[in-house]
């Protein structure tokens, strides 16, 4: 008999569903990514609103609605990634491989160690954008912040951008690390450390780097105020981590992450 298909959950879908996974006995062997989460809203109709915004994950690749997914297949569900309203951090080890230079972690963020990782003497400039956790937002006062990531994902969209800065921006070092657990206020959540030649590309590919980073990488965030909690989705219209880079979105001004 063939095993279940099994599908991860994360953040506010996790908690919305109550668990971390769903094993289902279907019989096909293989589906498109839009059937699979039509036969989940069909299952969970009082969560078909959340389900309809979500992306399927296969094999740690984002799965257009139209693709073909295997019960086989490493998948995952994933509601809208966390942007807008916080933090941010982009951090990497010393050393120049993507391996070393992108990463998610439960420890305290080291800017000068991030920063470091894209020193190179043929660069005039080197910048770090550091995200920190805000107390005060819309009149809600933040307590604290939890991050929640799909890890090894999570860190190859990560070295994906910096594959695209280097393609955008060419001689451009990138380096990003993300703290995913529970962050306090005035604590650090991402550094994205940018070096190039000149200061410009610095700027613009920094600037290139959180805004994808909120578009592509499946971080979530749940904001724990003093009478409650939030997960914050995708906060810049509607979600489509397969859109072209290079949109029209925007950050909010004096916005972390």
């Amino acid at each position: 008999m063939n095993s279940a298909w099994n599908i991860q959950l994360f953040a506010g879908l996790a908690e919305r569903l109550g668990q971390r996974s769903l094993q289902i006995d279907w019989e096909e062997d293989e589906l498109s990514a839009g059937q699979l989460k039509r036969r989940l809203a069909d299952r969970h109709p009082e969560h078909a609103d959340l389900l309809s915004v979500c992306f399927l994950a296969c094999n740690r690749a984002y799965a257009h609605d139209s693709a073909t997914v295997k019960r086989s297949d490493e998948l995952a569900l994933l509601p809208p990634v966390s942007g807008g309203l916080s933090d941010a951090e982009a951090a990497a080890e010393n050393g120049a491989s993507n391996q070393q230079r992108y990463g998610i972690t439960e420890l305290p963020l080291d800017v000068e160690r991030t920063i470091a990782a894209v020193y190179h003497p043929d660069h005039g400039a080197a910048i770090a954008f550091v995200g920190t956790t805000r107390e005060w937002t819309a009149g809600k006062r933040t307590v604290t912040l939890e991050y929640e990531a799909y890890k090894p994902m999570a860190e190859a969209s990560l070295a994906s951008i910096g594959d695209e800065i280097a393609a955008r921006w060419p001689g451009t070092l990138t380096a990003i690390a993300h703290r995913i657990g529970t962050v306090g206020i005035g604590e650090i959540s991402v550094v994205i450390a940018v070096s190039s030649a000149h200061r410009a590309d610095a700027y613009e590919a920094s600037r290139y780097a959180i805004e994808r980073l909120k578009q592509v990488v499946p971080i979530w965030k749940k904001e724990i105020y003093e009478d409650g909690t939030e997960w914050k989705g995708h906060q810049l219209g509607p979600w489509n981590p397969l859109a072209a880079p290079g949109g029209s979105e925007r950050p909010e001004e004096g916005a972390g992450r």
